[in-house]
């Protein structure tokens, strides 16, 4: 631990959500110039302390000392004030505005007159992406981004603030090996020039790469706060759980050879983001899709899920073409879809787990009134099944931990009852133990003969589910590897298009 000033001190923290303790008398000093790694189980109270020291979430007792003066009233605009900023896990961006003006939102570079000078808006904002060795333009708009790219967005945003101490909420999920190169080079940088940085991931790797000192919670008490240099990832992993884990991933499972083929994409284009793919995927059969971001996966499955236009080609699904216009189209064919951006178009954060769970199927709990209870009784089986911390499927959704939601959002594609199951990303801001539940719960669906197409920037995570990979580069498929020259190299080869 750096022998520096602490900037923030957090003494005998405790929070509750009415009768409900979430945090449990934690104490923590984080100091100038060190990257401290908080990582835990969802659930294990990590959000919910970003939130007290950021100001979101009134502490219930206990107290916050910046520069060791003790801070009564926290909210989200003293902590700006006081340099301590945020990137959340879920974007804080405004789709219908440009870059440049999602980075400078509230705080408008001026001309002499009083009005918004745009050119020092995109200028300046441009300063702030090269930072990041990033080629997006200040005058793209924001809908039109992909995850990745709205990551970056968020962290240009913290980098033109005076800041102090960042909050980096999962923020690798999304990002390609180099693009969490260019991230950890700013993060050194930052620390470098002074800055507290605290790292919340669930990736132990990379903990045990970027930072300097880490912190684990298990149910909302503090368990263990170490330098780096007595962590292994065994010993993180078994903190955060509590017990050994088992192994991550299940065997491979690999689909009958003669079985029938269940999918056939044939010359598939969908503008430039997706140009003459054709596959095929056999029932019971995993197929992994592997490509840098913007390669053109998730605009594929948006292709299948009837989200995205197709311009050419075609889709065979059991031996017969396929029209897709609408989701409708494909939850009716029996085709589900996890997306990649859980908030933007996977789950309605307001509703609760029961509602959310059946939006794909309510016509089987209509009959034809809707039935709340079989609605209630279904949600409450895939809480059991799914293991989501929840005490009621009457929860609302922005109660839980990103991870339990993510859990809630494959619930809500099994209930439609698919024969293919498209996961995009399934594992994004999800605990290991978590994560090991999810793989199992996909080898259990190929168990069935349900098949599934996986889709991650997670190369280890595809290498070690998929016994057949795609691999996608600048739109078209590169090749499909199997067997022995299923390998990291020469993914890379083909997802840089050498």
């Amino acid at each position: 631990m750096p022998e520096s000033p602490f900037i923030l001190a957090v003494r005998d923290l405790h929070k509750s959500y009415g009768m409900i303790p979430v945090l449990h008398g934690i104490s923590l000093e984080f100091h100038a110039g060190e990257i401290v790694g908080l990582i835990g189980e969802n659930g294990a109270g990590k959000s919910t302390l970003a939130k007290c020291i950021n100001g979101l979430e009134e502490i219930t007792s206990g107290e916050l000392l910046v520069n060791g003066n003790s801070l009564k009233h926290n909210n989200v605009h003293q902590a700006r004030r006081l340099g301590i900023i945020t990137i959340p896990q879920e974007f804080d961006l405004e789709n219908d505005l440009t870059v440049a003006e999602n980075i400078f939102l509230g705080r408008e570079p001026t001309t002499r007159l009083g009005l918004l000078d745009r050119k020092a808006i995109e200028r300046q904002a441009a300063e702030y992406l090269a930072r990041l060795n990033c080629q997006l333009a200040p005058d793209a708009i924001v809908r039109d981004l992909g995850v990745a790219e709205k990551q970056f967005v968020e962290i240009a945003k913290a980098l033109s603030q005076q800041c102090r101490m960042m909050i980096l909420d999962e923020p690798t999920t999304v990002l390609n090996r180099d693009e969490v190169e260019r991230l950890f080079a700013v993060m050194r940088t930052l620390r470098n020039q002074g800055a507290t940085l605290v790292f919340v991931s669930h990736k132990l790797n990379e903990v045990r790469e970027i930072c300097d000192r880490v912190v684990v919670l298990r149910d909302g008490k503090l368990v263990a706060d170490r330098p780096i240099d007595q962590w292994t990832e065994a010993e993180m992993a078994r903190q955060m759980v509590g017990r050994e884990l088992k192994e991550l991933y299940p065997p491979k499972h690999l689909a009958v050879k003669d079985a029938e083929v269940l999918l056939e994409v044939r010359n598939l284009s969908s503008g430039k983001a997706v140009r003459d793919v054709s596959f095929t995927l056999r029932k019971g059969e995993i197929l992994g899709f592997a490509g840098l971001v913007g390669a053109g996966r998730t605009e594929l499955a948006e292709c299948l899920y009837g989200i995205r236009g197709i311009d050419n080609g075609s889709i065979y699904f059991n031996n017969k073409e396929l029209h897709i216009y609408s989701p409708q189209d494909s939850v009716t064919a029996g085709i589900s879809y996890l997306s990649e951006d859980r908030q933007g178009s996977g789950v309605l954060s307001d509703f609760t787990i029961a509602a959310n769970i059946t939006l794909a199927s309510l016509k089987k709990y209509c009959h034809p009134f809707l039935s709340f209870h079989e609605e209630n009784l279904q949600a409450s089986k895939y809480i059991r099944q799914f293991n989501i911390k929840a005490d009621s499927p009457e929860r609302r959704l922005d109660e839980l931990s990103g991870g339990n939601q993510q859990k809630v959002a494959i619930a809500k594609g099994l209930d439609t009852e698919p024969q293919l199951f498209i996961f995009d990303e399934p594992t994004r801001g999800i605990d290991i133990s978590a994560k090991s539940e999810v793989y199992r719960f996909i080898h259990d669906l190929l168990e069935r003969g349900i098949s599934c197409i996986l889709i991650s920037s997670d190369l280890e995570e595809v290498l070690g589910m998929c016994p057949r990979v795609a691999v996608m580069h600048e739109g078209r498929l590169a090749g499909i590897l199997e067997g022995d020259v299923l390998t990291e190299e020469n993914v890379m080869l083909l997802a840089t298009g050498q």
